[in-house]
């Protein structure tokens, strides 16, 4: 195809430009003419952090069969909401169900053999007490070919310390398949671990390939800097101001929906505060996949340039990842884009790989025409 009577977003702000696509990538010429007056193109959005991928490919206990059932869908969801890169927050955790070590080589599996034209990918979160698990993690990052690491510990520490009963017990044990009395007890012993989790932690990372490396929900300065030291340059969420150093320490990643509601869900920092103050790399859609596009909106309206909003869902996190073939419009690079209407940045169409996979009635009769 050859993209006409668009803007193309190159910098800060769209200019005219016209776009062809060969071979799923973008070319210099070639392709038969469509007509995309009154649109904008923007390079796709690349989501680090998502997690509502459950309710597709675990929709409920007991209707899970394979993981590779609910893909498809996923990829629906993703491309109506201009996701064409996409990182599935998959848990290696004691906490059992779809957040098991089983579920995620299930889905690592499933990933393998996805053939869909958006790219789905897994980010591993590691539970950072499960020391005993740390060689098995190392071995399935190499084997699953998994690129980005997040380090985050769910324990209920504070519960453990006033020897209280953790909130949802019973309901967590359900959910692992153990009794209420058996997951209390893999609980305070996996808690028991904490003096060894630095040592283990860093032997652990020493085993790991060259990958992106990640720190959730840092609670502190110090901790972020224990993290930095250590070679984990991502800071997700992190839950304090000053933990979030932004490029004195690698990168921040906040949370789309932060942007969207002003606020965090719980007493985290304001994602526009801490984009104010610069200390935000990229936004990523957390729980809710429309968030990032409905975050550029918000972002515009208060006065930012089209550009500087659109990388922090695009070009940002494709650098942080080292994409280098996608969150840019350029020669070469992987047809990834998003089509925008010019006056009100509602979405009109998404592409992934050059093909379009979602599109509004208007599109689909402009493609044919």
């Amino acid at each position: 195809m050859r993209l006409l009577g668009a803007r193309a977003l190159f910098d800060l702000h769209p200019e005219p430009a016209e776009i062809s696509i060969v071979g799923g990538r973008i070319a210099a010429s070639g392709g038969r003419d469509v007509d995309l007056s009154g649109c904008l193109l923007l390079p796709g959005i690349v989501d680090l952090h998502g997690d509502a991928f459950d309710r597709h490919v675990a929709p409920r206990r007991g209707m899970v069969r394979t993981p590779a059932d609910g893909l498809p869908m996923l990829s629906s969801e993703l491309a109506a909401c201009g996701i064409t890169t996409a990182y599935l927050a998959q848990f290696w955790s004691w906490e059992g169900g779809m957040r098991s070590p089983d579920f995620a080589k299930a889905l690592a599996d499933a990933l393998a053999d996805w053939r869909g034209d958006v790219d789905l990918r897994m980010q591993l979160r590691v539970e950072t007490h499960m020391i005993a698990d740390f060689n098995a993690i190392a071995r399935f990052v190499r084997k699953a070919g998994i690129d980005y690491v997040v380090f985050n510990d769910h324990l209920p520490h504070a519960a453990l310390a006033r020897e209280a009963l953790p909130q949802r017990l019973t309901g967590a044990a359900l959910r692992a398949k153990r009794s209420p009395e058996a997951h209390l007890r893999l609980i305070r012993t996996l808690a028991a671990n904490a003096p060894q989790v630095p040592v283990a932690l860093a032997r652990l990372i020493a085993e790991l390939p060259p990958i992106r490396l990640g720190s959730h929900d840092d609670t502190s300065a110090t901790v972020r800097e224990t993290y930095a030291g250590m070679g984990v340059a991502i800071a997700e969420f992190p839950l304090v101001p000053e933990a979030a150093h932004g490029a004195e320490h690698g990168a921040v990643i906040l949370g789309a929906p932060n942007v969207v509601r002003g606020r965090s869900h719980g007493r985290g920092p304001s994602a526009i505060d801490l984009i104010g103050q610069g200390k935000c790399t990229a936004l990523t859609s957390d729980y809710h996949y429309p968030a990032p596009l409905q975050a550029v909106h918000r972002l515009v309206a208060g006065g930012m340039a089209l550009g500087q909003a659109w990388s922090y869902v695009s070009a940002n996190p494709a650098r942080l990842m080292g994409l280098s073939d996608r969150g840019k419009i350029a020669i070469g690079a992987r047809a990834d884009l998003v089509v925008l209407n010019a006056d009100n940045l509602s979405l009109m169409a998404t592409f992934a790989a050059g093909r379009p996979v979602w599109m509004q009635p208007d599109m689909a009769t402009r493609l044919l025409r």
